[in-house]
């Protein structure tokens, strides 16, 4: 296909044309995912299959440097591996999340993004989490088993993956272009046709569901492409967005927001589509009789589940779910010593370490500030909850906990979409910080007005 061509399909869709040229190679990710049922030749082949796929995809779409971005923080995970095991998951951390920040910078992709640019960064992203969840579950092997927690003892790896095996994880078939992010031993168990696809989980059809993904898609592109011309990003900074009411400044902040979030669902939509058709996004069978296929490796997004979330607590589970589920393992969880509940330091830890894997862009760091400080109050507003007598108080606090849920979410994301700490302030501001107030205030109160504690019944008080 000649250029003019590609430069006349991008500008008929409204995308620049390396953006188009990335949307090529990643719808190509599922019929190249697809022919991986297909490879002869036993699990050697298919790592070949799947590390040169993804290599060419990546070639195709950003260019032969990205390969080069790609090796550097995957050979110094291996040589960690290799070389260091006792201390391998700690030392790749810090190397991948060093190298790929120095990229960030480097390339300082948000601001191209937003242009209509696009660059191998966001893939980087997501070959640096699994290139650290390898090197921690190699790490996690020499431990004790009762030293484990459950996650730690399904992912865990006794042995070190050979390059073939290491090399497909990261690269295959283009799964890395947007995720989602999946443990070496699922990949593993999946290429030998172990475990879960070991009878008949290599042989069921993924067709409907692959069908259902792809036309999902193509619903979120369109409401995408509807919605975002009329609820530009760039009117925050705009004259006649200040001429507004408060109350009609809110409600552009969420139209902005809930249009921009249709991109996600569709780029997700479509890597749920690629990693389903492989058979990779198996997950097991279902309690009902008869038993379904589930696909929820696949998953990672659950769009009403988004947009109808009932407290801020539910949205890491519904939201980049499988990015959600690595921090949780390997930060969160890891955060918190033994014999210690999880609190308010372990939750910004964690979203620290996620605004860093975003980028470091102001608006990235303020978000995820603002997004732990948002759990944080939706967590008093259920204690309430729970703690309160009558089914219609219990209903009251629950319609309170979504709407507070609706406002600060969207308010906060300005920040993740502006990205710029002007842009952000300035949306901020414009709405008096009410999305800041209300979580804070609301810690405050929890701290303060403690619920009280439902009495025992006189049973337990005896024992």
């Amino acid at each position: 296909m000649e250029l003019p061509e590609i430069s006349n399909m991008a500008s008929a869709i409204g995308v620049s044309v390396p953006v188009f040229r990335f949307l090529l190679c990643f719808v190509a990710t599922i019929p190249v995912s697809f022919f991986h049922r297909f490879v002869p030749g036993g699990p050697r082949a298919r790592h070949i299959y799947a590390a040169v796929t993804g290599a060419v995809l990546s070639y195709l779409s950003f260019g032969f440097s990205s390969n080069l971005h790609f090796i550097v923080p995957m050979l110094l995970g291996y040589a960690a591996m290799l070389f260091n095991r006792k201390h391998c998951g700690i030392v790749t951390f810090f190397l991948a999340f060093g190298y790929l920040i120095g990229c960030h910078v480097y390339y300082m992709s948000g601001d191209a993004w937003k242009e209509g640019g696009i660059d191998a960064t966001g893939a980087l992203m997501v070959v640096t989490l699994k290139i650290i969840s390898c090197a921690i579950n190699y790490n996690d092997g020499l431990l004790k088993e009762e030293d484990l927690s459950a996650a730690q003892k399904k992912n865990r790896l006794l042995k070190l993956p050979s390059l073939f095996e290491y090399v497909g994880y990261c690269m295959c078939c283009g799964t890395h272009f947007a995720g989602p992010v999946y443990e070496i031993k699922a990949y593993l168990d999946w290429t030998e046709r172990e475990g879960i696809w070991q009878s008949r989980g290599s042989a069921l059809s993924p067709y409907w569901e692959t069908l259902r993904a792809i036309l999902q898609a193509g619903v979120c592109m369109g409401l995408y492409l509807y919605l975002v011309p009329n609820y530009p990003l760039s009117r925050f900074t705009e004259p006649v967005y200040l001429e507004y009411s408060f109350g009609k400044r809110l409600f552009y902040q969420y139209m902005s927001c809930f249009s921009a979030r249709w991109k996600y669902y569709f780029i997700w939509s479509l890597a749920e589509a690629s990693i389903i058709i492989s058979g990779l996004g198996f997950s097991g069978w279902s309690d009902g009789n008869p038993p379904k296929p589930l696909w929820d490796s696949a998953k990672n997004i659950d769009i009403l589940g988004v947009e109808l979330a009932r407290s801020s607590v539910q949205l890491p589970v519904v939201w980049n779910i499988q990015v959600s589920t690595w921090l949780r393992h390997y930060v969160y969880e890891r955060l918190v010593r033994k014999g210690q509940k999880p609190g308010f330091f372990q939750l910004l830890g964690t979203q620290i370490v996620s605004a860093v894997w975003h980028g470091l862009y102001p608006g990235y760091l303020i978000f995820f500030f603002q997004s732990a400080v948002m759990i944080a109050g939706s967590r008093v507003l259920y204690r309430w909850q729970q703690a309160s007598q009558g089914s219609l108080m219990k209903q009251l606090f629950t319609l309170l906990n979504f709407s507070y849920t609706l406002l600060v979410l969207n308010y906060s994301a300005v920040g993740f979409l502006v990205l710029s700490l002007h842009e952000t302030i300035a949306a901020y501001g414009s709405v008096y910080y009410i999305g800041t107030i209300i979580p804070i205030v609301l810690v405050l109160l929890g701290n303060a007005i403690k619920p009280a504690r439902k009495p025992r019944s006189k049973t337990r008080k005896d024992e």
